[in-house]
């Protein structure tokens, strides 16, 4: 059973429209939730990559954000002064910093999630494996291609808006 091709084109515009929706929501959560920490979205975000991916170096740090180093600088100075995270020398290689997150108050960030974790595990259960699999393998090359998007917006080679 083939579908009409309006068919498609009418279920990738409805996709579109609600991952934009999606983003947005994401958005104005990492706002509220910062605005609660009294830290900005991108220090947020940058906790959350560094509790999802463990410890990091500076350098790193602005390859998964997308952000500059010296972006990625003002952001970690920003979370450590307000004792979200800490540097640390490497043990192998004593001119490398790795940034780590302070695990209370990181706990206590996670808190304020647990809510929406539990809706979100909750939704999970309605998917097959092989329909969680095809949801994982979209979402994976959706960030590679939003990260490839940020990193062009961050340097300045994407398109200027007009208007």
């Amino acid at each position: 059973m083939s579908r009409e091709p309006s068919d498609r084109a009418t279920r990738l515009a409805q996709l579109e429209r609600e991952l934009r929706i999606m983003g947005a929501r994401s958005v104005m959560l990492s706002h509220a939730t910062a605005s609660r920490l009294g830290i900005s979205p991108a220090d947020l975000e940058t906790m959350d990559i560094l509790g999802t991916s463990g410890p990091l170096t500076a350098g790193r740090l602005a390859e998964l954000t997308g952000l500059t180093t010296g972006a990625i600088t003002g952001v970690v100075d920003r979370l450590e002064r307000a004792g979200f995270v800490r540097r640390e020398r490497d043990a192998n290689d004593r001119r490398r910093v790795i940034v780590h997150l302070v695990p209370d108050r990181a706990r206590k960030i996670g808190k304020l999630y647990q809510p929406l974790a539990r809706a979100m595990a909750e939704l999970y259960q309605r998917y097959s494996d092989e329909e969680l699999a095809l949801i994982l393998d979209c979402t994976r090359r959706g960030n590679a291609i939003a990260l490839e998007h940020i990193v062009r917006v961050e340097r300045g080679r994407a398109p200027r808006a007009r208007g």
